[in-house]
């Protein structure tokens, strides 16, 4: 079975060439604690026996500074794409966007919370930002966000307005899921699968949520597989933010998720992120 983590990220021990620069100013404690380099993620992988990752920009370490993400991904274009980081409040969002397209990366990343800045942006949605949208829509640019369920109001005015983009939500949007099915906590995620460019990751983070409370991951992933199919999740290990190796994170999904079809968990654990974002990839090779 094709085996793709969807979540990854690279912090460079060449702090000189590629220094910190934080989004809000404020490094994250992971990042300091047990950072990967992008050689000890490719051993990682092998150790793991994963085909390939998407290496999403560590925004709490290097902001919107993409550069090592882009030649983390440059070096090993045949395992690894990347998701960098964008200020799309920026006037220059769009020429940012193009410039890291160029530089080899799949898609961009919106941070509007974290461990670092709790809380949920209220930037999101915002008019400024819409240029931004409108050329992730018209170039098939999917927009990875990292947000929680109080941003799905917003989140769900700009897909009103660029109902053709696609979408990632960094686990799942981080719901409420301590009320158990039918999860009226988290209503507003389900109710976003009425957007057919929505599409989830089943991280770590996710993972624990539903075995809180009265939640089961049984329980959860069948309210996810109702409203979304399979075909819109992706599992992502969260590597190196969650804490232990990348191999017993997978051991543990594939523990938590035992109870998915084969043909379901093919798409979960592989097939679902190599049409997302491999697939724009070969789509834009057949064009060119």
């Amino acid at each position: 079975m094709l085996v793709i983590d969807s979540h990854t990220h690279v912090i460079s021990t060449d702090a000189a060439r590629y220094p910190a620069d934080p989004i809000g100013g404020r490094r994250s404690t992971w990042s300091q604690e047990h950072p990967v380099d992008l050689e000890g993620l490719i051993a990682a992988l092998d150790t793991a026996g994963i085909d390939r990752a998407v290496v999403v920009q560590a925004s709490t370490v290097y902001g919107h500074d993409n550069r090592y993400l882009a030649d983390s991904v440059a070096a090993h274009p045949d395992r690894l794409v990347g998701v960098h980081s964008l200020d799309a409040m920026a006037p220059d969002a769009v020429e940012r966007i193009a410039h890291w397209h160029s530089r080899g990366l799949s898609g961009f990343r919106l941070f509007t919370t974290g461990t670092t800045m709790p809380g949920q942006a209220d930037w999101l949605g915002h008019p400024d930002t819409f240029p931004a949208w409108e050329y992730a829509e018209a170039h098939d640019i999917p927009i990875c966000l990292q947000m929680t369920t109080d941003g799905i109001p917003a989140l769900r005015g700009a897909l009103e307005r660029f109902p053709r983009t696609r979408v990632l939500l960094d686990h799942c949007a981080r719901p409420d899921l301590s009320d158990g099915a039918p999860y009226r906590k988290a209503a507003a995620l389900f109710t976003l699968a009425h957007f057919p460019g929505v599409h989830l990751k089943l991280t770590h983070r996710a993972l624990g949520a539903a075995a809180k409370g009265a939640s089961t991951v049984p329980d959860f992933l069948a309210a996810l597989l109702s409203a979304y199919g399979s075909a819109r999740l992706m599992w992502g290990s969260n590597f190196p933010a969650a804490d232990g190796k990348l191999a017993d994170l997978l051991a543990e999904a594939r523990s938590a998720l035992s109870g998915l079809s084969a043909a379901d968990a093919a798409a979960v654990f592989g097939g679902t992120a190599d049409t997302f974002y491999w697939g724009a990839r070969r789509a834009e090779a057949d064009r060119a």
